[in-house]
């Protein structure tokens, strides 16, 4: 067991919230503050070069799982299948990822129990946007999806761009002459194992990097941030664990799968993005998982579990949709239905394809609100507890990732069997 790497992340992420409860100001201070603010980016300093890592090598792996997962599909009939299929599955459990946040935040009414001596010591928070959201049309925002400018979208952590090139580059592929594809299907696989050494480098890190993150976040947010928000947080937990709960449904029902061995062949991709908050660095480990121990076929793993990590965002959505109805119940202002409908909609759509920067979802979400009154002094509070909330997403956000990919191994009937074989006509349901 002492050989497992979930077991000594799991150790890692126990001895990083202990050494940071020890350290940290706002809990046991053993030392003086400035002192342990100064030495609190030291002791991350592991985990940030474990991150760097991976994101130096996150757009070449991306775009070379899915142009690889799609040209070994081999029949574009197979690709066709998976795609209708794939959209409206993303949708659909990223409307019921909205619906479970809106329930579960008006049923508890976090709200209500913020001190007022928090609210009032809130100090005015300036949140920057890139855009005015009234300046942009839907149009717009449909045509900003194309990667006419890859520098630019690489700047400004836009991976979906990137996604949506790979699929034109995989269909163009499988539609070109062999003799044609061929140079560039042999220049993904050299990205594809180039990016997994470096992955692999960087995974020997991720104990200690584990460590290095959990240990930093806690000197710095002690027991202070999180009790003033306790209700607020325990409102998030409980609408993630009741997708979670959905996801397992889900698993069950498509793959016959026990929910206690779903979660226990995860295990290590969900402690991973535990602690790392990062999708994009879980993403290898959940190929790698899907297709090892899930059985999914590498042409539905290395296509379904790169885009949903880009777009299959259902616990980002929920924990959206709570945050700003927490806003407008901190305020005391009432939404009409009509207006609830529009901020699902607005959740749905914010939380596909958003640029991976911390609190960019949440920011966007207010600046909609102000609208409606809701003060941007409330974004501090959301802040203050974002990142130990965006652990518990990023969670829940693979594992949606990975129960699509069973999903869709089911709706297509497509099997390891057939990959080694040749290929089947896949029908249409």
């Amino acid at each position: 067991m002492l050989k497992q790497l979930w077991f000594k992340v799991l150790i890692g992420m126990f001895l990083g919230i202990v050494c940071g409860l020890i350290l940290s100001p706002n809990a046991f201070a053993i030392i003086p503050e400035n002192i342990a603010l100064s030495i609190a980016p030291w002791i991350a300093l592991v985990g940030n070069i474990f991150l760097a890592l991976i994101k130096m090598v996150v757009i070449p792996l991306v775009m070379s799982s899915i142009i690889l997962g799609i040209t070994s599909a081999g029949n574009p009939e197979i690709l066709k299948n998976l795609g209708l299929k794939i959209a409206p599955y993303f949708v659909l459990t990223t409307t019921v990822a909205v619906i479970i946040g809106i329930i579960i935040t008006y049923l508890l009414k976090p709200g209500l129990y913020v001190s007022p001596d928090i609210l009032n010591s809130i100090e005015i928070t300036a949140v920057e946007v890139s855009k005015n959201l009234k300046d942009i049309s839907v149009p717009d925002m449909i045509v900003d999806l194309i990667p006419v400018n890859n520098a630019k979208a690489e700047l400004d952590g836009n991976i979906l761009a990137f996604v949506i090139l790979s699929i034109f580059i995989g269909v163009a592929l499988l539609n070109i002459e062999d003799d044609d594809a061929r140079p560039l299907k042999d220049l993904a696989k050299s990205l594809q194992a180039f990016s997994m050494k470096v992955v692999e480098w960087a995974m020997k890190l991720a104990p200690y990097a584990v460590f290095g993150l959990l240990c930093n976040i806690t000197i710095k947010i002690g027991f202070d941030a999180i009790s003033s928000m306790f209700m607020y947080v325990l409102t998030v937990i409980i609408g993630l664990g009741l997708l979670l709960v959905f996801y397992l449904i889900i698993v069950y029902f498509s793959s016959n799968l026990r929910p206690i061995d779903f979660l226990s062949k995860i295990r290590e991709v969900q402690l991973m993005a535990f602690s790392t908050s990062s999708s994009a660095a879980v993403m290898p480990l959940s190929i790698k998982t899907a297709q090892d121990k899930l059985n999914v076929p590498t042409t539905i793993s290395k296509f379904v579990i790169p885009l949903g990590a880009t777009v299959n965002m259902d616990g980002t959505a929920l924990y959206q949709v709570c945050a700003a109805i927490f806003l407008t119940q901190l305020f005391g202002i009432d939404l009409t239905f009509i207006e609830i409908i529009v901020l699902a909609f607005t959740t749905v759509a914010a939380s596909i394809g958003a640029p991976s920067t911390p609190g960019v979802g949440i920011v966007i979400l207010a600046t909609i609100l102000q609208g409606i009154g809701v003060p941007v002094e409330g974004i501090a509070l959301i802040l203050g507890v974002d990142r130990i909330l965006d652990m518990c997403r990023t969670t829940v956000n693979v594992t949606g990732d990975l129960t699509a990919s069973l999903v869709m191994k089911k709706l297509t009937g497509y099997s390891n069997v057939s990959e080694k074989s040749a290929r089947k006509v896949v029908h249409e349901s």
